[in-house]
């Protein structure tokens, strides 16, 4: 695939900035939306994997990346610009796939305008147990833990170095890696660059994490949804952050839903085996 073209969209949140890729009405159209702390370009060795020919929209949703950053208060803030966006745009979307928060999102998105997409993939999305919402866990010690992330650095090449052999960053293709260092430092005014998602922005939204109750928006949509999941991580183990988040039942939970279930992959399955993933989004 060629470079994207950028564009820029003024929602009521804020400014949304979002990628393309190719023309819509010339082959399938694909809408995809980041996890939590990334951004649209952390997809461009998934595109590359697309068949030639596919249009593609990446998000660089509310509060990260190139997109307007306030404290996220509730995840409707999110979605709901994204939701924005993609009714401005006036596509119908064969396939939207969403990665963990980009999942849950796409879900809101989908119950908001049920015909701009047609099948749903939900890549290890971040949908906990119905319980949880009804009675919220306190996530205040993950969010400061994000909180306190590293936000200044010298360039790409140094954020590249310093993650390249760390968990779960080490799971990762390369490539992969180089794309979220390059496009997730935007320069800081004085002769380095920050993150894009700074850290406190990125807290707000674990913070919040259990504000909407997507239950009772899954019960509406009547669209194909494929669930790709990865383990789970075991009762009693330290948590980590490359265990998955997702129920092993929620497939279950959709008019029209299927379960594929990956044991060999982690939460971060995009950026592992961006290829495979690629073809299960298109084929699976």
């Amino acid at each position: 695939m060629t470079s994207p073209a950028d564009h820029h969209f003024p929602s009521s949140h804020g400014d949304i900035c979002y990628f393309e890729w190719g023309r819509a009405g010339e082959g399938l159209s694909v809408l995809l939306l980041h996890a939590t702390g990334f951004h649209a370009r952390c997809w461009d060795k998934l595109v590359d994997a697309f068949p030639q020919g596919t249009h593609v929209v990446a998000v660089d949703q509310l509060g990260h990346g190139r997109s307007a950053r306030p404290e996220i208060t509730d995840w409707a803030m999110i979605a709901g610009a994204t939701a924005e966006l993609v009714e401005s745009l006036g596509i119908s979307f064969d396939i939207g796939v969403g990665h963990s928060m980009g999942g849950h999102c796409l879900v809101q998105v989908a119950a908001a305008l049920p015909d701009a997409i047609r099948k749903l993939v939900l890549v290890d999305p971040v949908i906990m147990p119905r319980e949880a919402y009804q009675r919220p866990s306190d996530f205040s010690a993950t969010s400061e833990m994000v909180g306190k992330r590293r936000n200044s650095w010298a360039g790409p090449d140094a954020m590249f170095d310093r993650f390249k052999d760390r968990h779960p960053y080490s799971l990762w293709d390369p490539a992969v890696l180089r794309d979220y260092c390059e496009y997730g430092l935007l320069l800081d005014g004085a002769g380095g660059f920050e993150l894009a998602c700074p850290p406190k922005t990125e807290a707000s939204v674990y913070a919040t994490s259990l504000t909407v109750d997507p239950w009772p928006l899954i019960e509406t949509i009547g669209q194909p949804v494929t669930v790709l999941r990865a383990p789970q991580i075991a009762p009693g183990k330290t948590f980590d952050f490359a265990g998955s988040p997702t129920p092993p039942t929620l497939a279950d939970s959709f008019a029209h839903g299927t379960d594929i279930y990956l044991p060999d992959l982690t939460h971060f399955m995009p950026m592992q085996d961006p290829r495979r993933i690629a073809e299960l989004i298109i084929f699976g």
